[in-house]
């Protein structure tokens, strides 16, 4: 299956945090829409692996993507080498995104600057020629692919976004999706330990900043995204 979009993000729930709006988005306007996570977020304070694979399946549901996988990477562990790009490379062949999103450049988790120059790597190797992989199960080599663009969407901390997304009409949508993962965030009823993320304050944060961005560039609500080069645009007129 060939996706328009695929977004990787090194926990369960990343990338509905960091773009789940921009996704519901792209989702409504036809676009093929796939979520990569790397770790079953085994680490976390709070729920289990199982229940997160629970969580994460529902939260694609409400987003309405065409597929998502978990490749089961170490949470906490993994690292940016042969192995692990290699896993990203078939992902990326299998796929043959034009676009990928992916985790912030640099936060407070080391797991989210960790994934995302994993994933940048990777999308550079995967059009390399000479680099042979396969899927397991299959016989047939995967063809080079080099998506067009890298996008790192904004998590932890307050980083400088290189554009923005209008999101106004699917900021809903992300909330519903990120309350998906009920053991990992805001429910007053719940004995587990706190977190940084578990606070009614954080899931109103994600919404403020969103809202915040969109009051910058006129709009109600807005994603932010960073890039590894130049923004292009066709026109004038393609700015908002």
């Amino acid at each position: 299956m060939k996706l328009d979009i695929l977004v990787f993000g090194a926990h369960p729930d990343d990338a509905e945090l960091g773009a789940g709006a921009t996704i519901a988005k792209e989702v409504s306007k036809g676009k093929k829409v796939g979520i990569i996570d790397l770790t079953r977020g085994e680490l976390g304070t709070r729920g289990t692996a199982e229940i997160r694979d629970k969580e994460a399946i529902r939260a694609a549901e409400i987003l309405g993507i065409a597929v998502r996988e978990n490749l089961e990477f170490a949470d906490g562990f993994f690292t940016n080498d042969r192995e692990h790009q290699l896993e990203i490379i078939r992902m990326i062949r299998k796929y043959q995104p034009e676009i990928v999103l992916c985790n912030a450049i640099e936060d407070r988790h080391i797991d989210h600057a960790k994934g995302s120059s994993l994933v940048s790597d990777a999308c550079f190797l995967s059009g390399l020629v000479k680099i042979d992989t396969k899927i397991d199960g299959d016989d047939q080599w995967q063809e080079p692919w080099r998506p067009k663009v890298v996008y790192h969407y904004i998590q932890w901390k307050n980083l400088e976004p290189d554009f923005v997304v209008d999101v106004s009409d699917f900021i809903d949508k992300k909330t519903e999706a990120i309350l998906a993962y009920g053991s990992q965030f805001y429910d007053p009823d719940s004995g587990e330990p706190e977190t940084p993320i578990s606070s009614k304050n954080f899931i109103e944060s994600v919404n403020y900043r969103a809202r915040d961005l969109g009051r910058l560039v006129g709009v109600e609500y807005a994603e932010g995204f960073t890039t590894e080069r130049f923004v292009a645009v066709n026109s004038l007129d393609d700015l908002i």
